[in-house]
């Protein structure tokens, strides 16, 4: 259930290792999805290593800007540019990451479903409900439009996922969820061939982040998230405190003095992946949002939706096999994703928790600006994980810091 990325990622999958699947959503495509819009390196390597034309049939779309790095900004306002690839230069087919909207790449990834013969997908049908069968799980749509009887049910169905609420008892925790509000805006200043996204730690929303990421066309993908808990407990409206960072703050009002607001502030709940849950039980697996697979820090979950749809696929492949689809036999893919997601979201967990506290990013951002050797480092730790757990060690800053 879902056509988002994790359902597709996994029924395109489960399309190449020769599995036939169906695929159902309740939206007709095109359609809209509130979101911060970036796409991680992880999409890209996952998607070139089941078809590369894949890849290249995305690139050849006008649809996305190609991302180099992030500019942090601190609270005291240093700016520090921490480039993915460092010395590597800006080719749009070889980006590490992107941004397109998901109204355009949400669209390319159910074209690439369409392409399959052995994907039966049925798009405008709303599922309501789902009973345990003989075989797995009966799945039916409003008024009998739709029944299908499966050994395995995969649920792609986001963030509030009934069937992961109600089923699998994923209850939101507000200490391990997000509020976010997302508006696209036109015409914001700085932009002009800028290759980073931008996140910016104001006093104001801390701890949170206000964000700028660039789309194609001039166009800018601008947000704000913080923690559920703390959104409570504070009782901040998103959508207001986005325009009045817009308008108010000594730096940003000026880039968007001239920019355009497109269409509405809208917001969206982010399940993240700093708890550990059960994402599977008899005869089923949560991929993506449904199984709360967000990183904690950054709020992306389009990277971790690929990769848990993939997991799935190969999981099933393992269930066909062993002609076991039992909850203990199913296990294996909450360990696999646990090893392959979940130690990164915990640090993630690890990081947000550091990152609230406004002195301390202003002290980090003052030891690595101007220093070239620090940037190295941390470029570095895009693509090494056990570099990155270095960030929370304070010894590591400190040696940092002497080096100087």
């Amino acid at each position: 259930m879902g056509a988002g990325p994790g359902g597709v990622a996994t029924a395109l999958k489960l399309s190449y290792l020769g599995i036939p699947s169906v695929l159902i959503d309740k939206a007709t495509f095109p359609r809209d999805k509130v979101c911060g819009d970036a796409i991680s390196g992880k999409v890209s390597t996952l998607l070139n290593r089941l078809d590369p034309h894949i890849l290249e049939r995305f690139n050849q779309r006008p649809i996305q800007a190609g991302v180099w790095g992030i500019k942090f900004v601190a609270p005291n306002r240093k700016e520090l540019d921490i480039p993915f690839r460092p010395g590597s230069s800006r080719n749009a087919e070889m980006a590490p990451g992107y941004v397109a909207r998901r109204y355009d790449f949400d669209n390319f990834l159910v074209e690439e479903v369409r392409r399959r013969d052995n994907i039966r997908f049925f798009e405008g049908v709303a599922v309501d409900g789902y009973t345990r069968s003989e075989r797995g799980w009966a799945i039916s749509a409003a008024g009998g439009e739709l029944e299908v009887d499966t050994r395995m049910l995969i649920v792609a169905d986001g963030a509030h996922s009934a069937f992961s609420r109600k089923v699998a008892g994923l209850e939101k925790d507000l200490r391990h969820h997000a509020g976010a509000v997302r508006a696209y805006f036109s015409g914001v200043g700085g932009l002009d061939g800028q290759p980073f996204i931008e996140l910016h730690f104001i006093r104001s929303v801390t701890p949170g982040y206000f964000w700028i990421f660039p789309l194609p066309e001039g166009h800018a993908n601008v947000g704000l998230g913080m923690r559920s808990d703390i959104l409570s407990r504070r009782k901040l409206n998103l959508r207001k405190t986005l325009l009045e960072v817009v308008e108010e703050h000594p730096v940003l009002r000026e880039r968007f003095k001239n920019a355009r607001l497109i269409g509405e502030v809208k917001g969206y709940g982010l399940p993240l992946g700093s708890k550990q849950r059960p994402i599977s039980g008899s005869h089923y697996m949560l991929v993506g949002d449904a199984g709360h697979l967000v990183d904690p820090l950054t709020g992306e979950g389009i990277g971790n939706a690929f990769y848990s749809g993939f997991i799935a696929a190969e999981q099933l492949q393992q269930c066909l096999l062993a002609n076991d689809f039992s909850a203990s036999f199913l296990k294996a893919y909450d360990r696999r994703v646990s090893r392959v997601l979940g130690s990164e979201m915990r640090l993630s967990y690890r990081l947000q928790k550091m990152l609230a506290y406004p002195w301390l990013v202003n002290w980090l951002a003052n030891i690595i600006a101007g220093n070239q050797r620090i940037v190295a480092v941390l470029s570095g730790m895009y693509n090494d994980f056990e570099l990155r757990e270095q960030l929370v060690k304070p010894w590591f800053w400190l040696k940092m810091f002497l080096k100087r």
